[in-house]
C-alpha cells in the first residue's frame, strides 16, 4: 500500500533524477518526461512548482533545465512531498464540500477521523524528513537503476 498520492510520486522521482543527472549541465523537462514516460506538459507544472518551493532551479536558455537549489543531502524527501501536495483540498477544519461548493458539517469527520490522520500524516512526513534524496541517489546507484544513463568522464591526459 502506498500512502503517497501520484504526484507526489513522480515529485520524489523527478528530484532524485535531476540530482542524478544534472551534472555538469541542467536536465531538459523533456528529456525527464522521457525518461519517466510522461508528457511532458504534465511534468512541467510539477517543475515549476518544486521552483516555486526552492527545491530546483530553471535555467534559461538552450542548455536550460532544471536542477537542485540546493545540495541533495539538504533536500528531504517530506520537503518535495509537501511542495507537490500543495494546499490541501478540504476545509481546515475537517469540513469538506459538495461539488456545488456547499460544506459539508461532520462532527465525525472534523472533530475524530481528520485530527487522527492528520497526526498519523505528521508522524508520516516526519520519517519522510528523516530521508535525504542524497539517500535515494545513493540507492539508485547501488541498485544500478539508471544504468549506463549518466555520462561518464574520462579525465585521462
Amino acid at each position: 500500500m502506498n500512502l503517497l498520492p501520484r504526484r507526489s510520486l513522480l515529485a520524489v522521482a523527478a528530484v532524485v533524477d535531476i540530482a542524478y543527472h544534472a551534472r555538469p549541465t541542467p536536465i531538459a523537462a523533456k528529456t525527464l518526461a522521457a525518461r519517466h514516460g510522461l508528457p511532458p506538459r504534465h511534468l512541467e507544472t510539477l517543475l515549476q512548482v518544486l521552483v516555486r518551493a526552492g527545491i530546483l532551479k530553471g535555467v534559461r536558455g538552450p542548455r536550460g533545465g532544471y536542477e537542485l537549489a540546493r545540495e541533495r543531502r539538504r533536500i528531504s524527501i517530506a520537503d518535495i512531498v509537501r511542495a507537490a501536495l500543495g494546499e490541501p483540498e478540504d476545509e481546515p477544519d475537517g469540513r469538506s464540500r459538495e461539488p456545488n461548493g456547499k460544506i459539508i458539517p461532520s462532527p465525525l469527520v472534523s472533530e475524530v477521523v481528520t485530527p487522527m490522520i492528520r497526526s498519523a500524516s505528521e508522524s508520516f512526513l516526519e520519517r519522510l524528513d528523516e530521508i535525504t534524496v542524497d539517500d535515494l541517489c545513493m540507492e539508485a546507484e547501488r541498485r544500478s537503476v539508471f544504468a549506463d544513463s549518466r555520462p561518464t568522464y574520462d579525465f585521462t591526459i
